[in-house]
């Protein structure tokens, strides 16, 4: 049989069977068997993260898990704010890491070497809980008789409360919610209490328990 008699054969014979199997397909390939219960589906792209060039390529493509109102939704959402989540950064002002901590407020919470929380993410997560915590117990007076109320346009929540006292410390979140939006600070780079208050209302901050004391322990 010559190379061309076996083409000849081959290809015709080929096409027949796939013609064949697309019309008569395994049955026990049944597609109800299949399901997406129960996988975590609910993926967004940031669109400051994920970029689309004109000719629909994606320039960067990082996908993270959408992570809602929940208090890792929180963390994560303010560490975006203060420092695009970077763990080893130091802005020009010298506040450093993930959560941008100034070195005298990590004296309160007893941490006394920069550098070393600078090179420990396990340690500057810590941190952010400890010092939620003890800002939490300074403004649970304020968080108690202010939460829900309209304060300059904007809904008081207890997310909104803690992030600005991070951003400003919480006496001037004080000095905000009772003179009903008088006060409202700025740091130097413009971000002002009111503006957090707005940015992270409504996450669920519910696990950080009041705490005077609160420390960071390894």
């Amino acid at each position: 049989m010559t190379i061309n008699s076996v083409k000849n054969f081959i290809i015709p014979f080929t096409i027949c069977l796939l013609a064949a199997l697309a019309l008569y397909p395994n049955p026990s390939l049944d597609p109800e068997t299949y399901s997406t219960e129960g996988l975590e589906l609910n993926y967004n792209i940031s669109e400051e993260l994920a970029m689309v060039s004109q000719d629909h390529t994606f320039k960067q493509s990082l996908f993270t898990p959408h992570l809602g109102k929940s208090f890792e939704g929180f963390k994560e959402a303010l560490a975006f704010k203060e420092s695009r989540g970077d763990y080893f950064t130091v802005n020009t002002l010298g506040y450093l890491g993930k959560y941008q901590f100034g070195a005298e407020t990590l004296k309160l919470i007893g941490i006394y070497t920069p550098n070393q929380f600078l090179y420990n993410p396990e340690l500057q997560e810590k941190a952010f809980v400890a010092n939620a915590k003890r800002n939490k117990w300074v403004l649970r007076k304020d968080i108690k008789r202010f939460e829900g109320k309209q304060i300059g346009g904007v809904k008081v929540t207890e997310s909104g409360i803690l992030a600005a006292a991070h951003l400003a410390g919480p006496g001037n979140v004080k000095k905000f919610l009772r003179s009903y939006g008088g006060n409202n600070l700025s740091d130097a780079y413009g971000s002002s209490v009111k503006f957090y208050m707005k940015k992270f209302s409504g996450y669920d901050t519910s696990m950080i328990t009041p705490d005077k004391k609160a420390r960071v322990t390894l």
